[in-house]
C-alpha cells in the first residue's frame, strides 16, 4: 500500500460511529513518519465535499484539521455542488465531477454520458472566451434536473 493509501484508511478508522473527527496535521505526520505536506495531500484530495465530506482547517499549532462526514440528500449534495461550481467550468472539472458522482452512485452510466456529451468540446464548438461559460449553466442545468 501506498503512503496515501495508509493515511488515507487511518483516518476513515477514526471515524468508526463518529460523523466528524479532529486531528493534528503534525501529529498524524509524525505517527507515518512523514511531512505534514503529506497529510495536506491526502486530506486535499481524498476528503472532499464530492467525496462526502467537509473539511475545516486551522493553521498554527500544529495544524488542527476538522474532518466531517456530509450526510446530505442526494438532492442537498447536488445543490452543493450546482453552488460551487461558479461561473465557468473547464471539459476536465465535468469528467473529474462525473467520474465523483458515479463513484459515490449520484447517477448511473447512462446519466454519466448524457452529462459528458452535452458538456463536451465536440458540441461546445464556440470561441475559447465564452465556452467554458456555457458549459458551466448546461451542466448545472442539467444537476437540477437529476433531482
Amino acid at each position: 500500500m501506498r503512503m496515501s493509501d495508509l493515511i488515507e484508511e487511518f483516518i476513515k478508522d477514526l471515524f468508526d460511529d463518529n460523523e466528524e473527527i479532529e486531528i493534528q496535521r503534525n501529529e498524524l505526520a509524525e505517527h507515518f513518519n512523514c511531512v505534514p505536506s503529506q497529510i495536506n495531500y491526502v486530506i486535499a484530495t481524498r476528503f472532499k465535499p464530492s467525496q462526502g465530506y467537509y473539511v475545516e482547517s486551522k493553521r498554527g499549532g500544529g495544524g488542527h484539521i476538522k474532518i466531517k462526514k456530509a450526510t446530505n440528500s442526494k438532492s442537498d449534495y447536488l445543490m452543493y455542488i450546482i453552488k460551487n461550481i461558479g461561473k465557468e467550468i473547464t471539459s476536465n472539472e465535468v469528467d473529474i465531477l462525473i467520474s465523483d458522482f458515479l463513484s459515490y452512485g449520484v447517477i448511473d452510466e447512462k446519466e454519466a454520458k448524457l452529462l459528458k456529451v452535452a458538456t463536451s468540446d465536440n458540441v461546445l464548438q464556440l470561441t475559447k472566451d465564452i465556452k467554458d461559460e456555457v458549459r458551466a449553466r448546461i451542466f448545472k442545468n442539467m444537476l437540477i434536473n437529476l433531482e
